[in-house]
């Protein structure tokens, strides 16, 4: 019996919020930073020896990598510097096609713990940010 691969569905627009389901190349994020609609975000940043990388560069909507480097600088750089943690990760999920995540989840561990999420677009939006932070 023979077994075909479906396409998986594409999710859609979102039910609120901006959609960036549209922006699905990196030209076309590329486009959008041209016009001022989006900005270049480091996963991993600079300051914690992250590389001038394809891959530790996501493209964001103006604003967030703001958000994201107030975390990194005020949030996590004096737990390193404590020692509470020693494991950073900034992850980005995805929604269908789209180049432009629509939440990056922040983890850094060991020995203390802290999550944080944030949350761009789709249904990210509808989440409840939390902040966590374990001795």
């Amino acid at each position: 019996m023979l077994f075909w691969k479906r396409k998986p569905k594409d999710p859609g627009p979102p039910t609120h919020g901006p959609d960036f389901s549209h922006v699905d190349s990196l030209e076309k994020a590329l486009a959008l930073v041209e016009a001022g609609e989006l900005e270049v975000l480091y996963l991993m940043p600079p300051e914690f020896g992250g590389p001038e990388d394809p891959r530790n560069i996501v493209y964001v909507p103006v604003g967030i990598a703001e958000i994201k480097y107030s975390t990194d600088m005020n949030i996590i750089a004096p737990l390193v510097e404590s020692g509470n943690v020693q494991h950073y990760a900034a992850v980005p999920e995805y929604r269908g096609r789209s180049f432009i995540p629509m939440a990056i989840k922040i983890e850094a561990t060991d020995p203390g713990r802290f999550e944080s999420e944030i949350n761009i677009w789709g249904e990210a939006l509808d989440r409840e940010d939390e902040l966590e932070l374990e001795p």
